[in-house]
């Protein structure tokens, strides 16, 4: 027979994947939204019952304590990423390989179990969140990714309604002037494989055709790799970049293709580690974007995927 307690217990852990949602579209981070969902709860635990027992909706309390936790994290982060070495990209979430449905399996909970994984987490759209003021990002996700009334996100942000519609509104003027929408994923899965296949087979002039003029690649190595330090620009420059660092390579690193943040990349593995994860954006039947993160801190969840 369930109990009272039992299903108040319920509903407050019910809460825990919509709360790892958002922190993690928040952060850019999964472990950091992990601990920000874990400090919530304790936040919670720390309460006495009779204090559980006055709020009147636990849900709208754990979202308000996370949404603060994170808007405090995001403050704090803007000063550590101005010391990491290199460029910061937003933590890659695994996705199950092309052709496969659900979970990829492993000893450990697959992170798009926890993550729901939509155009709001692809790597492109977490880049354009980092632009914005700690304030802007969380009313932004807030109010039009989770859909909360103003009136909500101002008891979380420490501003009025008012103000923080003004947030939302400056961040949507900075979606709306980012790039143009991502090439469908099948057809981006299409452009992916020819690309694995250009550079397995270090055919600078397929990779050339597959690249835009303009394209950029920007790794995260977090100063414990030997990734690039700084991006690097241009089709025929990125070719080159790419065929040298294949004949570099061991011959028991493989290359395969996964979905990452929702949308198909590449994942490079060595001897059954994942050592880098590559993120794609391309436009029409170009790419344009690739984000390499090869920091081992960013890619635990990889581990068993």
């Amino acid at each position: 027979m369930t109990t009272g307690d039992d299903q108040s217990l319920s509903a407050i852990t019910s809460e825990r994947r919509q709360l790892i949602n958002m922190a993690y579209r928040l952060l850019g981070s999964l472990a950091e939204a992990e601990d920000a969902v874990q400090e919530t709860y304790a936040r919670w635990y720390a309460m006495s019952q009779e204090q559980q027992d006055a709020i009147e909706s636990p849900g709208a309390w754990l979202t308000k304590v996370a949404g603060r936790v994170c808007l405090d994290l995001l403050g704090s982060a803007r000063a550590r990423r101005e010391r990491y070495v290199g460029e910061w990209i937003p933590e890659p979430l695994p996705g199950p390989a092309p052709g496969t449905v659900g979970p990829t399996g492993g000893a450990t909970a697959d992170p798009a179990d926890r993550v729901t994984l939509d155009e709001s987490v692809n790597m492109a759209f977490l880049v354009l969140l980092e632009s914005m003021t700690p304030a802007e990002r969380v009313a932004f996700i807030l109010h039009d990714v989770f859909r909360y009334s103003f009136a909500e996100v101002a008891e979380i942000v420490g501003r009025t309604p008012a103000a923080c519609r003004q947030l939302a509104s400056s961040a949507r003027r900075r979606v709306r002037a980012s790039p143009p929408p991502a090439t469908p994923a099948a057809h981006q899965a299409g452009i992916v494989r020819d690309f694995k296949q250009a550079w397995r087979a270090r055919d600078i002039s397929a990779l050339v055709g597959l690249l835009d003029p303009d394209a950029t690649v920007i790794a995260d190595g977090g100063g414990l790799t030997g990734a690039s330090l700084r991006p690097i620009d241009g089709g025929e420059r990125i070719a080159h970049y790419l065929t040298d660092l294949s004949a570099r390579a061991s011959d028991t690193l493989a290359v395969v293709e996964r979905t990452v943040n929702g949308r198909p990349g590449l994942v490079a593995q060595q001897d059954g580690r994942t050592v880098a994860v590559y993120a794609f954006d391309a436009v029409g039947d170009r790419i344009t974007r690739i984000w390499a993160v090869l920091n081992p801190e960013k890619l635990r969840s990889w581990t068993e995927c």
